[in-house]
């Protein structure tokens, strides 16, 4: 059985008081509260491991030490090799550093697809690449009703002359889970490369890029209770063939041509350490060994972490339904929710999104309004001039009574 309350007690942001009373993170997608080990790996890392890289002293020998195993830990949570795995800032910094690399490969005649359903870091970039040497954008369209890529037409944008496809693995906005899997075959079938934004993705699901066989993917892993840092796993022979925009002395070796300048080293030590405490929950709960790998762990805590979390959005998506006034948008039948995450965003008649959430933070639930930086979807479904939605995101360390709390404060509004 899986113990949500202990694992609360392991997430020390959970048991903090605001205004003497407890809070209800529903506030996930924008970023996730970190576990205990991830503050601990942190600390220490700033306290006895504080030094730049390849010296010859102890410091930074331990240094080398945390980089090389937090490439080790991505590696296993993404399923690819270490030397494939790239840490950045943040997702949204990366994916431009690689556009500007794989803009030199773009020219008039070129085609780079995007969608409607996307982030915007997932769109702007790829967009201002293909402005920049002449190429084409074509859109993919979103159904509205069911908040889902139109998979006709996003099969209709690709063709011959298609260079690059982005998608998200997971709406940050519908919660929709795509299917990648045949959008990357589809983009395989032109020799078009593919990017999988799997920032939304990842704090719910296993993700393995080998099965994909995507070309890049990148997450944030402030979003998968670690620090702010991000990931990118990019193919091999692409790191290896692209030309990276960097400082000599970086040399030409993935990863390294492409980490610019000094790096979070703490956030690598507290990526690391937030990877760890999955792959523990795959122990505890999942039935894996001590003896097997961290991947094998890993797979097994997403089994259990799916079952839960699926609970959760159902007694979500169907409280809200019963809710007068509230429109949930996105798959809300029972048989599409292993389509979906556990994000969910709403709207109130008579009400704005931003007045629900004032609404929930006056009672210490957190949730965002707006857009979540989805614009193109916002503006697609004619939000963006009426506030956006009110998004409620869970994850595993939330509960059914902090559910039927929020169903309480908006059923008030």
């Amino acid at each position: 059985m899986f113990d949500v309350e202990k694992v609360r007690g392991q997430f020390p942001a959970l048991l903090e008081s605001f205004n003497g009373r407890p809070a209800i993170f529903f506030d996930n997608p924008g970023g996730t509260q970190v576990h205990e080990s991830v503050i601990a790996a942190i600390v220490d890392t700033m306290t006895r491991r504080n030094s730049n890289t390849h010296g010859l002293f102890e410091t930074s020998r331990r240094t080398d030490a945390v980089i090389e195993a937090a490439h080790r830990a991505v590696a296993d949570l993404l399923g690819c090799d270490a030397d494939e795995v790239v840490f950045g800032n943040n997702m949204t910094s990366l994916t431009f550093q690689v556009s500007r690399s794989l803009a030199r490969e773009l020219g008039p005649g070129d085609e780079v697809v995007v969608t409607r359903l996307d982030h915007d870091a997932n769109v702007m970039p790829w967009v201002l690449a293909a402005e920049e040497r002449g190429a084409r954008v074509r859109w993919a369209d979103v159904d509205v009703e069911s908040g889902t890529l139109d998979m006709e037409d996003v099969q209709r944008q690709i063709s011959g002359s298609t260079k690059l496809v982005a998608v998200g693995y997971a709406s940050n906005a519908m919660g929709t889970i795509n299917d990648v899997d045949t959008i990357i075959g589809w983009a395989g079938e032109v020799g078009a490369l593919t990017f999988v934004d799997a920032v939304q993705y990842a704090p719910h699901g296993l993700i393995d890029v080998r099965e994909l066989g995507c070309d890049f993917l990148a997450c944030s892993s402030y979003k998968f209770f670690g620090p702010h840092s991000g990931q990118i796993y990019g193919k091999r022979e692409q790191w290896e063939r692209l030309e990276a925009y960097r400082l000599r002395p970086a040399g030409d070796v993935p990863p390294g041509k492409w980490e610019m300048g000094t790096q979070n080293h703490e956030g690598m030590a507290g990526v690391t350490a937030a990877i760890d405490y999955l792959a523990g929950l795959g122990v505890e709960y999942g039935g894996a060994a001590t003896t097997e790998s961290r991947r094998e762990k890993l797979v097994a805590a997403w089994a259990v972490i799916g079952v839960y979390e699926r609970m959760l959005t159902e007694r979500l998506v169907t409280g809200l339904l019963s809710v007068p006034g509230v429109r949930v948008y996105g798959l809300t039948e029972r048989g599409d929710f292993d389509r979906r995450v556990a994000t969910v965003s709403l709207r109130k008649e008579g009400t704005t999104p931003e007045q629900l959430a004032r609404a929930l933070a006056e009672e210490n639930i957190f949730a965002w309004n707006g857009d979540f930086y989805a614009q193109s979807l916002s503006e697609r479904m004619g939000m963006e001039e009426s506030g956006g939605w009110l998004r409620l995101g869970l994850v595993h360390y939330n509960t059914v009574e902090e559910i039927e709390r929020c169903l309480g404060v908006l059923e008030g509004v």
